[in-house]
Order: structure tokens, then sequence, then C-alpha cells
């Protein structure tokens, strides 16, 4: 693939990308408005036409690793092991 090509995928790329983010800020909105309606009616199911929508309080462990390497060092990194990857960026 020549230069010009690979320029011009990158052009669409980034167009694609900003087209992204505005999506994803009208469903944000979107979905703010919703949750803000349920919370003023007070609820954390609703049903609107066919679709249930759930907007339901949800508590979860989650294990403190922070904490867990201050406090054990030594044997947090006995079981850390490193991760390759590949990393995408244009700039």
């Amino acid at each position: 693939m020549g230069e010009r090509a690979i320029e011009n995928r990158v052009r669409k790329l980034m167009a694609l990308e900003e087209q992204k983010k505005e999506l994803e800020a009208q469903i944000s909105a979107l979905q703010e408005e919703i949750k803000k309606d349920m919370d003023t009616k007070g609820i954390e199911e609703m049903q609107a036409g066919t679709f249930i929508i759930r907007f339901t309080s949800v508590l979860s462990s989650r294990f403190d690793t922070k904490r867990f390497k201050e406090q054990y060092s030594e044997l947090y990194n006995m079981y850390v092991k490193p991760v390759a990857s590949r990393r995408f960026t244009i700039s």
C-alpha cells in the first residue's frame, strides 16, 4: 500500500473516530435523561413499549491491588508477570 493510500485511510479513520465520539456523547446524554427520569420517579425498572429499562444499584467486591502491593510488595511481586502487547497510535 502506498503512502497516499495510507494517508487517505488515516484521514477516514480520524473522521470515523470523531463521529464515534459524537455518537457516544449522544448515547450518554440519552442514557442520562432516562436515568434522571427514573430517579425522579423513584423507580429502578420501567416498561416503555416493548422495552424493559432497569437502572439498579449493584454491590460488588473488588480486589484492592494498590493496598495489597503496598502492604505485601514481596508477595505481590511473586505473582506479577509482564505481559507484552502492541499499541496502535496515530499522531
